[in-house]
């Protein structure tokens, strides 16, 4: 039975760089496309970025099967690691992976990871 389960990271971004393109790189490496029908095939997903200066923070709320939930977080973090993300529009936008860590289901989340599980 599918659980919830928090990845935090954390990347140095330029400030003109896309917020966005992190998130989507993890939804390739999750989904295979940043633009797919729901459900994701692997892990059903949320990514939330948040910009503190140049570090941006992430934090990827998402659902699998415990025996499942190591690979999605190595595939998370390989996306991260690969430091850059071609958007629709062309542009590129590339960051510094600083750190990574496994999180806890906050209870302002609880509803949301709730739908991840059911999907």
């Amino acid at each position: 039975m599918r659980q919830a389960f928090v990845h935090e990271a954390v990347v140095v971004m330029e400030a003109d760089g896309d917020v966005r393109a992190p998130g989507a790189a993890i939804t390739v490496a999750l989904c295979g496309h940043w633009e797919h029908e729901p459900p994701c095939p692997l892990a059903p997903h949320h990514t939330a970025a948040q910009r503190f200066g140049d570090e941006l923070h992430l934090r990827v709320l998402f659902a699998a099967e415990p025996q499942a939930a190591a690979d999605v977080r190595n595939r998370i973090t390989a996306a991260l690691l690969g430091a850059a993300f071609d958007g629709p529009d062309g542009v590129t936008t590339r960051w510094q992976f600083l750190s990574v860590r496994p999180g806890l289901v906050r209870e302002d989340e609880a509803a949301h990871a709730a739908r991840l599980v059911e999907r």
